[in-house]
C-alpha cells in the first residue's frame, strides 16, 4: 500500500498583517501536522518568498497566492515541496486550484481554496462560477475553504438565515456531485465575536466521490480558534 498520510490546513486568517496571526498560524501548523495550508481572506496585495519565510517552517517551501480586492480577499496556497509537487490550473478572485502530485506514488489530485464573498457583484459571480465549475467525477478533487453559505437552518445557533441562499448551495452540491466532509465533533465554524454570539458554518470541506473511494479515511478536525473568527481545521 502507497502511504496516503498527510494533512491539509483550512482557515480564514481574517488578515497576516499582525504578529498574533503569525503566531496562531505557527501553533496551527504545529498542532495540525499539515504539509498543505489553504488561507483565505490573507488580505495581502502580494505574497512572496520573504512573507513565506516569515509565516511558515522552512520545509513549506512552494506557494501560490490571489491578492485580496479592496480591503478583503486574498487567497493563499502553500505546500511541502518534498511531499507534493504543485501546479496551478485555476486563478479566480474568489478560489485558488492546485494539483498536488505525491513524491512518493505519482499520483495527483486536485484542491481548490475558495473564498466567497457575502455580498455584492462578486458574491454573484461567484454563485455563477459555483455552478459552472467542470469537476470531473472520475477524479480525486477536495473543495474546502470559507464559502460563506450555510446548507440549513441548522448550520446557524439563532433562526434566521436566507432560505434561497441555502437552495442555491444545496443545489451546487447536488448538480456537482459533491461529498460534504463534515467536521468531527463541531457545528459551527465562524462567530461574530459577541456576548450572545451568532454561530454559523461558514467553512465546508467537499470531495468528489471517486475522492471517497482513493481516500475512503478522510476526516476533517477543528482546531483551536485563537485570534480569527473562524475555526482553523
Amino acid at each position: 500500500m502507497l502511504l496516503h498520510d498527510w494533512n491539509v490546513l483550512c482557515w480564514n486568517v481574517q488578515g497576516l498583517n499582525a504578529t498574533e496571526k503569525h503566531l496562531a498560524l505557527g501553533n496551527a501548523i504545529r498542532s495540525s501536522g499539515c504539509n498543505v495550508i489553504c488561507l483565505q481572506e490573507s488580505k495581502m496585495p502580494s505574497f512572496d518568498v520573504a512573507a513565506l519565510k516569515s509565516l511558515c517552517p522552512q520545509h513549506f517551501d512552494q506557494f501560490a497566492f490571489i491578492p485580496l480586492i479592496g480591503a478583503s480577499g486574498g487567497i493563499v496556497t502553500i505546500w511541502n515541496s518534498s511531499v507534493f509537487t504543485g501546479r496551478v490550473f485555476l486563478s479566480e478572485s474568489f478560489a485558488l486550484g492546485v494539483e498536488l502530485t505525491s513524491t512518493q506514488s505519482n499520483n495527483s489530485w486536485k484542491l481548490i481554496n475558495v473564498y466567497g464573498p457575502c455580498q455584492g457583484e462578486l458574491r454573484g459571480a461567484f454563485t455563477t462560477w459555483l455552478f459552472v465549475l467542470d469537476i470531473p467525477s472520475s477524479e480525486d478533487w477536495l473543495i474546502i475553504g470559507n464559502f460563506n453559505y450555510i446548507r440549513s437552518p441548522d448550520n446557524r445557533n439563532k433562526p434566521g438565515g436566507n432560505v434561497q441562499d441555502m437552495f442555491t448551495f444545496n443545489d451546487f452540491i447536488r448538480e456537482q456531485n459533491l461529498t460534504e466532509l463534515p467536521i468531527k465533533g463541531r457545528a459551527y465554524t465562524w462567530s461574530n465575536m459577541q456576548h450572545q454570539p451568532l454561530l454559523e458554518q461558514l467553512d465546508w470541506f467537499f470531495t468528489t466521490i471517486h475522492w471517497t473511494l482513493s481516500f475512503p479515511n478522510t476526516l476533517v478536525s477543528p482546531l483551536w480558534k485563537p485570534v480569527s473568527d473562524h475555526t482553523p481545521c
